[in-house]
């Protein structure tokens, strides 16, 4: 792979950003209790950092999926997209607040087969969604409705496509590094067998 370029803006803070994105970080602070690198990369543009933010919460309120699996979800984007940002955001995520088991946090992160059938036919899913840029062949909805989503699901996915899109290349483009709070879960891509 060539190298990526990086964009030079600057991060902003309540005290630089527009008054559109200085309310989102302010909300985030309150929030997180602080403001992550890929929130004041975003608030350089207020229309993309409104748009992430109002369908990450869209999807985490609405989306009819359980927490394990929205992460497996948001993972499972992550990691196609090479996102070492996000997968190290999103595995703190689910080990902190969502309760994905270990098993499966760590499968995803690797790339391998999760060890539970539904996950795992939503993992396989969001993939398909991802690589074939929205067009499954007709069997593969059906796996993915015979596992026991619903077609409500699809939409739902496409919007977490849409929202981790926006995060994992605004965090290519500038080479963000995981905060502090997440470095833990460091991730520089999937296990090589």
């Amino acid at each position: 792979m060539t190298s990526v370029a990086k964009l030079s803006l600057p991060g902003q803070t309540p005290e630089t950003a527009s008054d559109a994105s200085r309310a989102l970080l302010e909300d985030a602070k309150r929030r997180i209790g602080f403001i992550p690198a890929m929130y004041a990369n975003m608030a350089n543009s207020a229309g993309m950092f409104d748009t992430y933010i109002r369908g990450y919460d869209h999807f985490r309120g609405e989306s009819g999926f359980s927490p394990p699996e929205q992460e497996v979800v948001f993972l499972t984007i992550s990691v196609f997209n090479g996102c070492t940002y996000c997968v190290a955001a999103h595995s703190f995520i689910a080990q902190q607040m969502s309760k994905v088991p270990s098993p499966v946090l760590e499968a995803l992160r690797q790339g391998k087969i999760l060890p539970d059938r539904r996950l795992e036919a939503l993992a396989t899913f969001t993939r398909i969604m991802v690589g074939s840029r929205g067009r499954p062949a007709p069997e593969e909805l059906r796996e993915f409705l015979e596992a026991g989503f619903t077609e409500r699901h699809v939409l739902e996915i496409i919007l977490a496509i849409a929202v981790k899109t926006l995060s994992n290349y605004s965090n290519h483009l500038f080479h963000a590094k995981p905060d502090p709070a997440f470095e833990v879960f460091k991730w520089s891509g999937p296990a090589v067998d």
